[in-house]
């Protein structure tokens, strides 16, 4: 599944994405999901934000290319999506009536499957006509309280499970759903655990900072499958990393899972008898595709 660049590669190869998050107050998440989007590996990156969100962002993160709204304190819409080659939205957004026209019309002119996390999510939920112009394949990353909103309460895991799978087929969405042990349902195939991560990640910024990780990945061209699988298993070595030697799980904070993209690559690119590779393999992946003999590469 991980694929090795090339010596001459430039940042074309590897995608332009475009993340859709903060809002007044907010802006944190729109650091936090881009940080973690670039350090995933996309060659470029726009953040479009509300009008408050510049400066920070300019100041915050030189790496971002900044396309601001129309509006200073939230989302109403975009001009043009086409030069992306993944999109993801929702983090730190807010739910503003306007925000929701805006995201209605950008689900409308979507023809590549998208990131949808947060209030995006939320948003979803309370206007269920949308779900005829979400694009196929396009993933969905909700805790379990944005999942009830979306798909009903269920009364026990496994009600949930069998929900997650049903959901999966019915909308030909991915469904990345956050837990100890976050799952992943593809349509057609078996839900996936992760067994990677640890309860420090239970923190704010966490989830933006998967929905960046994903999005980095499907603009390099990883394939949504892939890239959902992908984002959670390096999201979760990531957070168990941050939290070796001298660190608790009670001091991570989402930057930490950040800083620790890098070494979680190093992890998965290791030789085929290593420890978390091995767990990948056997624990988290049923994938008939994946050779065996080879990490990560797809016959």
């Amino acid at each position: 599944m991980y694929r090795v660049r090339n010596r001459f590669d430039h940042k074309g190869n590897y995608g332009h994405a475009l993340l859709i998050a903060g809002s007044k107050g907010m802006v944190g998440a729109s650091l936090l999901s881009g940080k973690a989007c670039l350090r995933s590996g996309a060659g470029k990156l726009t953040i479009h934000s509300p009008g408050c969100g510049y400066i920070i962002l300019q100041v915050g993160f030189p790496e971002a290319i900044v396309n601001t709204d129309k509006h200073d304190y939230v989302f109403t819409g975009i001009d043009d999506i086409k030069p992306y080659a993944a999109i993801g939205i929702g983090p730190g957004l807010g739910k503003d009536p306007k925000t929701a026209e805006g995201i209605e019309n950008l689900l409308k002119v979507a023809d590549k499957p998208l990131v949808i996390d947060a209030d995006a999510l939320n948003l979803l939920a309370e206007n269920p006509d949308w779900w005829e112009y979400i694009p196929r394949n396009s993933i969905l990353t909700p805790h379990p309280g944005e999942f009830a909103r979306l798909f009903g309460e269920s009364e026990n895991s496994l009600e949930e499970l069998e929900k997650m799978q049903q959901k999966a087929e019915e909308t030909n969405c991915i469904i990345v759903l956050k837990h100890a042990d976050t799952r992943v349902a593809i349509p057609g195939r078996d839900i996936c655990f992760s067994r990677f991560g640890n309860p420090g990640m239970a923190t704010a910024g966490s989830g933006d900072v998967l929905t960046g990780m994903i999005t980095g990945l499907l603009a390099q061209g990883y394939t949504p499958n892939e890239a959902a699988l992908m984002g959670v298993m390096l999201h979760g070595i990531a957070g168990d990393v941050a939290t070796t030697g001298f660190s608790k799980q009670e001091s991570l904070i989402a930057s930490d899972i950040i800083e620790n993209i890098g070494e979680a690559y190093a992890r998965i690119t290791g030789p085929l008898d290593d420890d978390v590779f091995s767990d990948f393999m056997d624990d988290f992946i049923e994938d008939d595709d994946l050779d065996l003999r080879n990490p990560f590469s797809i016959n």
